[in-house]
Parts: C-alpha cells; sequence; structure tokens
C-alpha cells in the first residue's frame, strides 16, 4: 500500500491534471502491449503497436520491464504540456538522475550495451531514445488520441466536478474502491509499502487510458509529486483502447485493421527477459 500524506497546503494544490499525459500513455501502454487479456480492441491495438513500432519497440522495451521498476526520467512532469516539451526534459535529464535510475534499473534485469551511452547522459544516446519515444507515440498511440482523451477527459470532468462543488477532500473520496481518502492520507492499492510525504507541495492526479488495475507514482519522492490511475472505465471487462465509456462521451476516433497472428510473431524478440522482482520503495 503507498500512503499519501497530506497537510491543509497539499490540499489546497491538489489538483487533476488537464488531460492525458502523452508520455505516461507511451510508456504505459508498454505493458499492455505485453499482456494477455482477451480483450479484442485490446488485441487490435496491440496488433497495431507490434505491426508499425519494432524499431522504437527494441529501445523501449528494455527500459520498461512488464513489471516492476522504470526509470522516472522517462516520464517527466514536463510532459503534461505535450510530447515535444516532455522529450526535450527527457534529453535535459541531469546525468546523476540518468546514471541513479538506469542503476537501479539494472538491479533487476540486465540492460543491453547501448544503454550506457544513456546513463552517461551522451547527447547521440539520449537523441536515439528521444526518436524511439516520438516515433513510438506517433505510430502505436497518437492513432487511438481521440479515445485516450475522450476517456481521460470524461474522466476529469467528473473530478472536477466534485472539486470545484465540495473540495479537494470531497475530491479525493471519489477514487475508490483503488484509493481510499482517511483524512489526512490518501490510502492507495500498491504492490509494496510505502509513505510518501507532499510537505506542502500538493499532488497531480493523472488519470490515464492505459495505466491499469493500479495507480503509479513515481519512485524518486523529491521529484513534483503525481499519482497516475486508471481512468474511470479503464479497468472494466471491454475497456480496452477502443472503448471509451462515461457518462456523457463516447470517443470513437479510428479502428485499426486486424493484421492476423504474424504482427505478434516477434514480440518475444522485442520484449526479452520479464522483470518479476518488485521491491520495496519503486514502481509497479
Amino acid at each position: 500500500m503507498l500512503r499519501v500524506h497530506f497537510t491543509a497546503r497539499d490540499l489546497t494544490r491538489t489538483r487533476v491534471a488537464d488531460g492525458a499525459d502523452p508520455l505516461w500513455e507511451t510508456v504505459l501502454s508498454l505493458h499492455s502491449l505485453r499482456e494477455c487479456r482477451a480483450e479484442p480492441a485490446l488485441a487490435s491495438w496491440r496488433q497495431h503497436a507490434v505491426r508499425h513500432g519494432p524499431g522504437p519497440l527494441r529501445t523501449l522495451l528494455p527500459l520498461v520491464p512488464k513489471h516492476g521498476y522504470f526509470p522516472d526520467f522517462l516520464t517527466p512532469f514536463a510532459a503534461l504540456d505535450g510530447v515535444e516539451p516532455g522529450l526535450e526534459a527527457v534529453m535535459s535529464t541531469p546525468r546523476s538522475r540518468l546514471r541513479t535510475e538506469l542503476t537501479l534499473l539494472s538491479g533487476h534485469r540486465a540492460l543491453p550495451g547501448w544503454a550506457r551511452g544513456i546513463g552517461e547522459g551522451e547527447p547521440a544516446a539520449l537523441r536515439h531514445l528521444a526518436r524511439s519515444l516520438r516515433t513510438y507515440h506517433h505510430l502505436a498511440i497518437a492513432p487511438s488520441w481521440p479515445r485516450i482523451a475522450g476517456r481521460v477527459g470524461a474522466d476529469r470532468a467528473l473530478r472536477a466536478h466534485a472539486l470545484g462543488q465540495s473540495g479537494a477532500e470531497a475530491m479525493l473520496r471519489t477514487f475508490g474502491p483503488v484509493m481510499r481518502w482517511r483524512s489526512p492520507v490518501l490510502e492507495v492499492d500498491y504492490p509494496v509499502e510505502r509513505e510518501l510525504f507532499l510537505q506542502g507541495r500538493g499532488l497531480v492526479l493523472v488519470p490515464s487510458y492505459f495505466c491499469r488495475d493500479e495507480p503509479v507514482a513515481l519512485v524518486d519522492d523529491a521529484l513534483p509529486p503525481v499519482l497516475v490511475y486508471p481512468a474511470a472505465g479503464a479497468g472494466s471487462p471491454d475497456a480496452g483502447p477502443a472503448a471509451v465509456t462515461s457518462r456523457t462521451t463516447t470517443a470513437e476516433g479510428p479502428r485499426f485493421r486486424f493484421s492476423g497472428s504474424e504482427a505478434l510473431r516477434d514480440v518475444p524478440s522485442l520484449i526479452g527477459a520479464r522483470a518479476a522482482a518488485r521491491t520495496a520503495g519503486r514502481r509497479r
């Protein structure tokens, strides 16, 4: 369980993000890509993503295991303003952070040799990482952005209404059952035991299309506090990336063509070994 500790100042500074975060969606979609859920919409999206993004996946999958820790620098706060500001932030990550976070990742899985260049902050390596994120987002995420934005927007409207009508505590009570407000602590379903003290910084709650089952937080408590959670409807049995349900909105967006099982044939070689460890103080 994650326990997020609020002060009165934190409550006044807590908000819901204005919309979907493109880099959080990009990174979390790499989890959905490797799930075996029998949802037709998810299967269709998965085939599309693998068929069109094998190049970027060879770079991204080793950095984002199916389970366990992945580096905070892949999902910078600046991405709330868009893909390009987020990628600029990725490439501007201090070398000390890059090295620390990749060292942490390497404690759970073997990293390819090229990852050393990222850890050393080499400009060419960081440009390649940013290009991979951009290309994968463009090919696999952007075509579904109307659906992503539709679900996230509907969820955000519900939270914003509660916040505007009755305040932050009332809004925090709307997140059950995965999050429970027990003033002054927000209890969050989480794979490890962890305490997060906001210390007057407030919390940005980010509804996500591809976040499934449990919310996700940054590992580094010194970074701006962010909690990414499944947008309403994301965990329902029929809520794959092509099904957006809310009380007010159904966003359609483009439909992907099925390309047959051949599209998934390269997934095992692209994915590599799975990291199963879930360690204290680390992201799911």
